[in-house]
């Protein structure tokens, strides 16, 4: 049952991340979470062609093994293989030398996947298409809008919804640099 799954995910993404904050902000990073949590919920109102208690899981923990302690064993002890393998799929390969290379073997891994795993991709890209932090300069935001586009053409058809979402997000987020230029 999705609530259920939904708390015990929250709770320990919530232990997870507990001393992170989303960058460039005072915020707790669930904040983050449950922003990726909810573009996925709102997907399922326009489409109910995915497993949405699969999606949540994977979209609340789609970080921890990134930027937590938590690794792939846990995440399968407490949620399966799947949700652990999804979670891995979501999380960059810092063994790769530039960050690009990461990004690129991440959307491979994800399209190898359950559809669920790419929409989770978008639903991120589009919580974070928000105002950039203050300390980026204008070369950082750039690239961050141009690896959105990326993001956006290799799981397109993963969702109709968050493709067309994270698609606006990356015209405001266009129209946001062409301000900071000036």
């Amino acid at each position: 049952m999705t609530q259920e799954r939904y708390q015990e995910a929250m709770k320990f993404a919530g232990e997870k991340h507990c001393q992170q904050k989303v960058p460039g902000t005072n915020s707790n990073y669930l904040l983050h979470i449950s922003n990726v949590a909810m573009e996925v919920l709102f997907a399922y109102t326009f489409d109910k062609n995915f497993d949405i208690d699969f999606a949540i899981q994977i979209a609340i923990l789609h970080d921890v093994i990134e930027d937590t302690n938590a690794d792939f064993e846990t995440i399968k002890y407490k949620f399966g293989e799947n949700v652990a393998v999804a979670v891995q799929a979501l999380t960059k390969d810092e063994t790769l030398d530039t960050k690009e290379e990461q990004m690129l073997d991440s959307l491979r891994r994800i399209n190898t996947l359950q559809k669920e795993v790419g929409l989770v991709k978008l639903a991120d890209r589009i919580t974070n298409l928000q105002s950039p932090p203050r300390h980026w300069n204008s070369s950082k935001i750039i690239k961050y809008c141009e690896e959105a586009k990326l993001i956006s053409k290799a799981l397109n058809g993963k969702n109709m919804y968050l493709n067309k979402r994270l698609n606006s997000k990356i015209i405001e987020y266009e129209a946001k640099i062409q301000t900071i230029g000036r």
